[in-house]
């Protein structure tokens, strides 16, 4: 998925990020964050023909070249445009409150959250990064074979209770974080969205790049396809439910079918980013006249901009 982003993340340098087994790793693997200022930047890559006309003569091929990319900057320019205008529509409404990305594993939730982080001016984390530092391990797969899943759960859940005490945050989540109802009660301190993707997509995905990372598909098959299709079905309806309880859906099969797509893989990150901004914007909308949390902090910035005006 990542290979046919429209935007390519790049890492600025980070100032304070410190994560670490240290005194929060005792007896008990418990995981303990330190936090500091974090920044990322995302930078255009042209990408994409544009296509000539079959009825037109043939132009030059460099004629055609700069053509190509001048279509391919042009939709670059507008996407990142679009993005960063609707993310400043929503960043009024989300007055720092943390965003948390759920899915099956291969979704891309850690590269659309890192362009969320870019255009909201939030930090981004990773859940199972930060697990493996903590508990000084390189791999999630080494901690399951090492330790148990229970055991990284437990790790899980300790680093989402510290991440949900913070704000401005944009988290990816492993694929199996919302099987824990405590880890609800944590997310549910900020915004959720679960990026819906179709299995056989998946699927393919993983196929492709392999399973070794991930120690819930990872077994010997001649056909690693329908190994991968088959353990993902099995996940899918036991966490279908979990994933349903997120603040908003993103689904990119409704994605590739407003843009014509029959394929969710022509789909760019940026897009994805986009419909997730546009879920979050539609839920606290929604909830602006409801009471709670998320009601009194969109009505208290409605509020501010009243008085502003």
């Amino acid at each position: 998925m990542e290979a046919s982003a429209g935007l390519a993340m790049q890492s600025r340098a980070a100032v304070g990020v410190g994560v670490g087994a240290g005194p929060g790793v005792g007896r008990r693997g418990r995981a303990v964050i330190r936090v500091g200022k974090q920044a990322t930047a995302a930078s255009l890559r042209v990408g994409g023909p544009a296509g000539a006309a079959a009825a037109k003569p043939l132009a030059p091929l460099c004629c055609l070249k700069a053509s190509r990319d001048h279509d391919s900057l042009h939709n670059s320019v507008n996407e990142a445009l679009l993005l960063k205008r609707k993310s400043e529509e929503v960043l009024f409404y989300l007055n720092g409150r943390c965003i948390y990305l759920v899915g099956m594993m291969g979704s891309g939730k850690s590269t659309v959250a890192k362009i969320l982080a870019e255009v909201l001016g939030y930090s981004f984390f990773d859940s199972d990064k930060l697990v493996e530092q903590a508990v000084g391990m390189p791999s999630v797969a080494q901690i399951f074979k090492e330790h148990s899943e229970a055991f990284f759960r437990d790790n899980e859940s300790s680093v989402l209770r510290d991440l949900s005490s913070m704000r401005r945050l944009v988290v990816a989540t492993g694929g199996g974080a919302v099987i824990r109802p405590v880890n609800w009660k944590y997310m549910k301190k900020g915004l959720s969205v679960w990026l819906d993707v179709p299995l056989d997509a998946l699927a393919r995905r993983i196929a492709q790049v392999g399973t070794a990372s991930r120690p819930l598909l990872d077994q010997s098959s001649s056909d690693p396809y329908t190994a991968a299709f088959s353990k993902l079905s099995m996940l899918a309806e036991q966490r279908g439910d979990a994933y349903a309880n997120a603040d908003a859906r993103v689904s990119l099969e409704e994605i590739a079918a407003k843009q014509g797509h029959d394929d969710v893989s022509k789909l760019t990150p940026t897009d994805i980013a986009i419909e997730a901004l546009l879920k979050i914007e539609n839920f606290v909308t929604e909830h602006s006249t409801s009471s709670g949390p998320v009601g009194d902090l969109i009505v208290d910035s409605q509020n501010r901009r009243t008085k502003a005006l």
